[in-house]
């Protein structure tokens, strides 16, 4: 979760979370509706027109096709016919004002009318306020415009920016900010272990690729699951053998660092196999004057970017894999003691928010009809709620935090503090389920604890 302070200002929801659009501009007086839009491809002797248009809360549209678009990089993409643009550097104002430049006066604005609000808690860890974070963000793309070095850091130092210590409550915020700024993270903030080092660069101008640049991309962010990156070992470097040396080396190296497994390498990008205590002994067993290379496995190799869950058969088989990285050589590996090790934390607290689950549920199927939980729960009646069985976590927390649900249920205790403690253990559930690899608050297992203990104490 997110410790950020409230801020008040004239934009504030630009900096706190959502990406700048043409009806942004439009709104501030930037761009006015008909202003000509141009992109300009001078490697290639192309040029495409458009226009600014402020129906439909403000867009893009082709002149050549009419097509209406509000992101500015698919109207790119679209103009271009092929590949991915970063469209607020491409499309400039007849007056010679790109979109990107325009965008970053907006978010300038709003950062000077931002005023923090006061502090309730000064013993609290200060969160850099979201004025603040805007400059550090400049700053960065500052760097990496000016071909400096860019600006390097933990993925750790990175949420800190953000008040949080994992990443799934403030994944989308931190995309969108960092969108607005033109910036991505290399590698992807969320594709790597929380200490490995990731540089902010600006978004690629033109890529071959399909679809929207990251810069603005008006699709919801899709909810990943863990890649191999995420395990801390398949960053942490490796100890490798030279294929040249002798199987003692080999066996002397596994003893002294409590290895089961050691590359063999000719160099930092190549690994030819691999030696394990299985592989020695069957070797051995074959010939007892066997050497290194005799003793060697299959080499097995996956990127870190690849989904874990895909990965997952490959480590089963094998009890291991090496990871290539982000420049392509060897990071790490990744074993089946690794995941056991990264996930095994997870039980504890997943069995306890199955049993919270139940016990809210049948709290809720006692105490309320259908009918009840619906008027608080889909009012518009946009769900059809039909069943009991297809309430949320989040309709648990909504009905027990209407007053009149509430006092239904006659506790002796105070609705606020209850409701607050459990959209907070909400939060934890969330990365509970999705399997969120970063650490869960060192206070989240007793937090769900207390809940069930009052749920028991309560409701028999």
């Amino acid at each position: 979760m997110t410790a950020a302070e409230p801020e008040t200002g004239a934009h504030p929801y630009l900096l706190g979370g959502r990406r700048v659009t043409i009806g942004d501009l439009l709104k501030a007086g930037l761009l006015a509706d008909r202003d000509k839009l141009a992109f300009h491809r001078p490697r290639k002797n192309e040029a495409y027109q458009a226009e600014v248009i402020a129906e439909g809360d403000g867009g893009i549209r082709l002149a050549n096709s009419g097509r209406v678009f509000r992101s500015p990089s698919r109207a790119a993409a679209a103009a271009v016919g092929s590949g991915s643009f970063d469209g607020w550097s491409a499309w400039q104002t007849d007056k010679g004002a790109f979109l990107d430049a325009l965008r970053q006066q907006l978010l300038d604005q709003a950062a000077a009318q931002t005023k923090p609000a006061s502090r309730e808690n000064a013993r609290a860890p200060r969160v850099p306020t979201a004025a603040e974070r805007h400059e550090r963000l400049k700053r960065a793309r500052q760097a990496a415009d000016m071909n400096k070095e860019p600006l390097s850091l933990s993925v750790r130092d990175l949420l800190g920016w953000w008040g949080a210590v994992g990443r799934g409550a403030v994944r989308e915020q931190i995309e969108a900010e960092l969108g607005n700024h033109g910036l991505v993270t290399s590698p992807h903030f969320e594709q790597v272990a929380l200490e490995s080092t990731v540089q902010l660069l600006r978004v690629p101008p033109e890529s071959s690729s399909s679809g929207s640049s990251a810069a603005d991309s008006e699709e919801p962010a899709r909810d990943p699951g863990p890649t191999v990156g995420t395990i801390p070992s398949s960053m942490a470097g490796i100890t490798s053998i030279k294929p040249t040396a002798q199987l003692n080396e080999a066996i002397t190296l596994l003893l002294l660092n409590d290895f089961s497994q050691l590359p063999v390498m000719s160099g930092p990008y190549k690994f030819l196999g691999a030696v394990t205590w299985k592989s020695i002994a069957q070797a051995r067993h074959r010939n007892a004057d066997s050497t290194l290379t005799q003793a060697m496995v299959e080499p097995r190799e996956v990127r870190f970017d690849h989904d874990l869950i895909d990965v997952l058969p490959l480590i089963a088989q094998h009890d291991f894999v090496l990871v290539r990285g982000p420049k392509n050589d060897i990071s790490g590996i990744v074993t089946a003691s690794d995941v056991a090790l990264a996930y095994g934390r997870l039980a504890s607290p997943f069995l306890l928010v199955g049993e919270l689950d139940q016990r809210l549920r049948a709290l809720i199927t006692d105490h309320y009809t259908l009918a009840q939980v619906a008027a608080v729960c889909d009012p518009e009646q946009n769900r059809n709620l039909s069943s009991f069985d297809t309430l949320t976590f989040g309709d648990y927390v909504r009905v027990l935090t209407n007053p009149t649900c509430w006092q239904l249920l006659n506790w002796p205790l105070d609705r606020v503090v209850f409701t607050r403690r459990l959209d907070e253990v909400r939060t934890i559930r969330n990365d509970l389920m999705h399997f969120n690899p970063d650490p869960l608050p060192v206070n989240a297992e007793p937090r769900i604890r207390a809940v069930i203990e009052i749920l028991r104490t309560y409701t028999g």
